[in-house]
């Protein structure tokens, strides 16, 4: 099935298994003509729908969505990437979505990467039960070659070493600060909710909050490439000095929120996959709010 760019087709009381390609963009108009063309040649097993989240562009992004009648909604100011997101969770769990598949507008993400994120995403891979969230990894041996600063590197790899011994995870999650992702119900129906997301930075952060809530991660290599026009959120130094230290902070904040709050916040996530056993019976809707 092609992806529906153009509103979504979906109503409230629909729990039939489809998919949400979610897009935040701010200030991104020179590079969605090249996205979208892209995203009409891409082939799904379920419907799919797009969601672009305009997060209050002064460009010409909010003009193109409107004129190519893609379903978008838009912000009245900037209010930050993880806003973005949240928006669209909050989003697909009130049109009752089943997946997300969220992926940035800058043309980094080739779009190639949809089908083979959606194949993680809904089969479970030998021994393991089905991920909650899957990430495209840049860095994987076998992920396609991404050029990358020393700089950059070492922040990634103090990600990874933080990561792991704050949470306690034994794999390595090769790239921890994707934003190419799969997301299954129970994990963007956690995210929805207040309190639960960054606002600015949901990174490595994010993925530590998840790991230490038993939520299943997976990592599969995938296809990327440099930004080509507009502007990184995280370009010069002084920016990407304040981004490791408030992402370090952040992590470490997790990993002390949890320790005090983790078994309340484990039984607001069984809550949220009891919720989701009864509606794939057919007892009821869905409903996750907070």
């Amino acid at each position: 099935m092609k992806i529906n760019v153009k509103s979504d087709r979906v109503t409230g009381d629909d729990i039939s298994p489809k998919l949400l390609i979610l897009i935040p963009a701010y200030n991104e108009a020179p590079n969605l003509k090249g996205l979208f063309e892209e995203l009409d040649t891409v082939d799904l097993p379920i419907p799919a729908d797009i969601l672009v989240v305009n997060d209050g562009s002064t460009d010409g992004t909010g003009e193109f969505l409107r004129n190519h009648g893609i379903n978008h909604i838009t912000a009245l100011y900037n209010l930050g990437y993880g806003c973005s997101l949240q928006s669209g969770y909050k989003y697909a769990v009130r049109r009752n979505y089943t997946y997300i598949i969220q992926m940035d507008a800058d043309g980094q993400h080739d779009v190639l990467n949809i089908p083979r994120i959606f194949q993680a995403l809904t089969e479970a891979a030998p021994g393991e039960k089905k991920p909650d969230i899957v990430l495209g990894s840049r860095f994987m041996p076998d992920s396609a070659p991404f050029p990358v600063s020393p700089l950059k590197r070492a922040a990634y790899a103090w990600f990874r070493f933080l990561l792991q011994h704050v949470t306690g995870f034994r794999k390595t999650l090769y790239d921890p600060t994707t934003g190419l992702q799969g997301l299954s119900r129970a994990a963007f129906a956690y995210y929805s909710m207040y309190g639960n997301f960054d606002a600015l930075y949901p990174d490595v952060n994010v993925l530590a909050q998840m790991v230490l809530l038993q939520f299943t991660i997976r990592q599969i290599p995938a296809v990327m490439y440099p930004r080509e026009t507009g502007k990184s959120m995280h370009t010069g130094i002084l920016r990407q000095g304040a981004y490791m230290i408030h992402m370090t902070l952040s992590v470490l904040a997790v990993g002390i929120r949890l320790r005090v709050k983790g078994q309340e916040e484990r039984q607001i996530v069984q809550q949220i996959r009891e919720n989701m056993d009864v509606e794939e019976s057919g007892g009821g809707r869905r409903r996750e709010s907070r």
